[in-house]
């Protein structure tokens, strides 16, 4: 079944990108999505090379794509945009275990709606890879509209405390050079990737 108001939600915001190959299943946070055809309905995804989601939808072909709803807290940006998929299972304290059709896990918490696609073809940008999928499920979740940046930084993102300490969650500021987005923590982790432009830790330096 597949319910166009579903599609609309991926006219802007941030996304929850899911795949599974074998028994591991993965996600990560991604920001360009759109629909590319309507018969037949078609989205297109950009996948940063170096997530290993994005190695799992090269192999197995197939993914769900999950708007971020302003229901949204900081934790699924932590849970999901910042923790490495190689080693951390993303789903391993779920509450509840959700599935589309197509056997792909969705976390309706934080989402307004889930769209299970099959990739139709991929194509190499160099540090990304553009995948154009057919849309086989799309639904509908919440009334709760998608993110943009802006509610994310207004509303999501931690802010420092008064008197001017540091805030609880970070001790220092990292802005990436590429986009603008700042991680705020001791350290800018290894395997840490850009949730806004994708670009890792090397382009990542401290604020004064």
């Amino acid at each position: 079944m597949i319910d166009n108001k579903a599609i609309f939600n991926i006219s802007y915001g941030l996304f929850v990108l899911v795949a599974r190959q074998g028994e591991k299943d993965n996600a990560c946070i991604i920001n360009v999505a759109q629909q590319v055809t309507s018969d037949p309905l078609q989205i297109a995804i950009c996948v940063n090379k170096q997530n290993l989601t994005h190695d799992m939808v090269l192999k197995t072909l197939k993914f769900n794509l999950c708007p971020l709803s302003e229901e949204a807290t900081m934790k699924p940006f932590q849970h999901f945009g910042f923790q490495s998929g190689k080693t951390v299972d993303k789903f391993a304290e779920s509450e509840v275990e959700l599935r589309t059709e197509n056997g792909l896990r969705y976390l309706p918490k934080y989402i307004n709606s889930v769209i299970s696609c099959v990739v139709a073809k991929s194509i190499d940008l160099g540090t990304h890879t553009l995948f154009i999928a057919r849309v086989m499920e799309a639904k509908v979740l919440t009334d709760s509209p998608s993110i943009t940046y802006a509610y994310y930084q207004q509303h999501i993102k931690p802010k420092p405390v008064a008197g001017g300490q540091q805030s609880v969650v970070s001790k220092k500021r990292w802005v990436c050079e590429v986009c603008g987005y700042v991680y705020e923590g001791d350290e800018v982790p290894d395997d840490f990737i850009c949730p806004w432009c994708k670009h890792g830790k090397a382009d990542f330096k401290l604020m004064d």
